[in-house]
Formats: C-alpha cells, structure tokens, sequence
C-alpha cells in the first residue's frame, strides 16, 4: 500500500462507547480480543462494515481515530476478498479518537461521518 490513508474508523456499540469515554481507552469486543487486534475500517470499507457486522444493531457509535497518533501498532493486513485492513495490535486510547459521535445516516443513506468540532 502506497499512501495508506491516516484516518480510520472504529464502530463501536453502546456501552463500548461509554468504556472509551469513561476509561480513556477501549480494549477491543469480543471478536477483537478473539482474533488479538481491534477491527478498524477506511471510510471506503466503513459500509460494508457496519452491514456486515452490525446489521440489526441499534446504538452504534462511530469513532474517528487517528492512525498516525497509534505508530507501529496499525498493520495493514488483508481480510474480506484481500483487501488490506487496518488492524490496531493494543488498546485504543481516547486521545487517538478525533472525533465520535451516533452513527447517523444521511438523506441519501450514507453513513455521515463524525466530525471534531
């Protein structure tokens, strides 16, 4: 990967969401913790992300995080079809989050991307 995109994104439930403001840092779901590394996603692979692993949820939370503030602990790996993903190897701490918010749709039903104010 070339120029691998600085921002990524984290969908996060509920109380996971509460865990990453209350504590200062989010240790991973269950499947994060299953497979050793927290799932992130690239604006373009938050979609299928969100329809594949959240279909049905309510509650959702998208957290913006800042690749770069994580160092050596982002690998890009491949999972669905081979494409490379972003994979944080540890905790995500608060300060590494720009922006979170609802995850809320737009007229169009995109999903509208949380915004650091």
């Amino acid at each position: 990967m070339s120029d691998p995109p600085t921002l990524a994104y984290k969908v996060l439930l509920g109380p996971q969401m509460a865990e990453l403001e209350f504590t200062g840092e989010f240790g991973g779901s269950g499947a994060d913790r299953a497979d050793g590394y927290i799932h992130l996603s690239t604006r373009d692979q938050l979609e299928e992300t969100v329809h594949k692993h959240f279909a049905g949820s309510d509650d959702l939370h998208v957290a913006a995080v800042d690749l770069d503030a994580l160092g050596g602990a982002v690998k890009w790996e491949p999972a669905r079809g081979g494409e490379l993903f972003p994979h944080l190897y540890g905790t995500l701490p608060l300060s590494a989050v720009i922006a979170y918010g609802p995850l809320e749709r737009d007229e169009h039903g995109r999903i509208r991307l949380p915004v650091a104010g």
